[in-house]
């Protein structure tokens, strides 16, 4: 298989730091900048692997990376520090990489089922968790992998469609919580969104001892589709980043782009200003979250209550990851640095332009991000 026609990442686990660099590079020095592993676009071809800051320039630069099938979404990292990316919906392919001098590892989804951009690792260290769609159907499916071969061992509804991103509850790693978008999409019609009108999007809580739906969960409006998720840096919170799917103009640009679940109820956070519709990405810093708004082009911020906290301008801002309390988000050729109130530190992304998510590498078996 020719994996140079293939392309996406987003993430990288700290572990594969040292297999991914090039040889003769190092990774910065203590005290020096951050590094994340995140997605690009480099010509006609996707790539992954590795930024570095360096704060003398000002410059995010390559630190080493790969070229992978077509565009990736979710990145995850597994208990053996190993890097893990799957296909944006509706994709057909799951990668497993330790990094440079080490063969990937690719697995291609039965003909009647799609990846749908996300895939997460179980803490048990025997699973991986993907959201997948039955073609047939339209079903919301959780492909439950085996964590060595990623072979798929079974199957879980999601009592939905368009399952996209997962989060196991830190409190209780026996419940997984996964957000289905309620969006319909055919095989014969790829992204194309289909019956808007009939969406039933929903937050639904899974027992992995089982497949069994211990909860679910829904917003007044249907026409906001549950996307993205991000526990609070307490654990006690589940912050949802939504997309707007509303057919007038103004409404999907008026409406909101985060909802809270607080373990009872899920309730939109308002906005004192349009958001464009589109939350790309979601993350918790600084007490509270942000939601980065690709179309109003700037990085949104609530507190922990879902009070507004402000909107920080960032052309088409996408990707957002927290290291040591600054929140990282990354636009189209600048990526801003926020630290708790204050006004953003700005820095030049050279090269090709980031995709939607990023991981921060912090050291050695220590990821996290999106």
């Amino acid at each position: 298989m020719d994996i140079g026609r293939r392309n996406a990442l987003r993430g990288l686990s700290a572990g594969l730091l040292a297999g991914l660099l090039p040889p003769g590079a190092r990774a910065s020095p203590q005290g020096g900048g951050p590094r994340f592993a995140s997605a690009w676009m480099q010509g006609d071809e996707f790539r992954a692997g590795i930024l570095l800051l360096d704060r003398a320039g000002g410059r995010l630069r390559d630190g080493g990376s790969i070229a992978v099938p077509t565009r990736a979404h979710g990145l995850a990292c597994d208990a053996a520090g190993r890097f893990l990316a799957v296909a944006r919906r509706p994709g057909d392919w799951l990668l497993r990489w330790r990094g440079a001098g080490h063969d990937p590892h690719w697995h291609w989804i039965e003909p009647s089922r799609a990846f749908n951009g996300h895939v997460l690792a179980d803490p048990d260290g025997r699973r991986i968790y993907t959201t997948e769609t039955d073609l047939e159907t339209g079903a919301g499916l959780i492909g439950v992998r085996d964590a060595a071969t990623l072979e798929k061992t079974g199957e879980w509804p999601t009592q939905g469609r368009d399952p996209h991103a997962l989060a196991v509850d830190p409190a209780a790693p026996g419940r997984l919580f996964v957000a289905n978008g309620g969006i319909l999409t055919l095989p014969e019609t790829g992204r194309a969104k289909h019956h808007l009108d009939r969406m039933d999007s929903s937050l639904a809580c899974i027992d992995t001892r089982n497949g069994a739906l211990t909860g679910q969960w829904r917003l007044a409006d249907p026409r906001l589709s549950l996307r993205h998720l991000a526990w609070s840096a307490d654990r006690a919170v589940l912050a949802v980043a939504l997309q707007a799917e509303h057919d007038a103009p103004e409404a999907r640009a008026n409406a909101p782009l985060l909802a809270l679940f607080d373990g009872r109820r899920l309730a939109v956070a308002g906005a004192l200003r349009p958001l464009g519709g589109y939350g790309g990405d979601v993350a918790a810093c600084a007490g509270g979250f942000a939601v980065s708004c690709t179309r109003a082009h700037g990085v949104a911020r609530y507190g922990g209550d879902g009070r507004w906290r402000g909107f920080v301008p960032l052309p088409e801002a996408g990707a957002l990851a927290e290291d040591a309390g600054i929140l990282w988000a990354g636009g189209r050729m600048r990526a801003a640095a926020l630290g708790g109130d204050g006004p953003p530190r700005r820095t030049v992304l050279s090269g090709p332009r980031r995709d939607n998510h990023r991981l921060v590498l912090r050291g050695p078996g220590a990821a996290g991000g999106i």
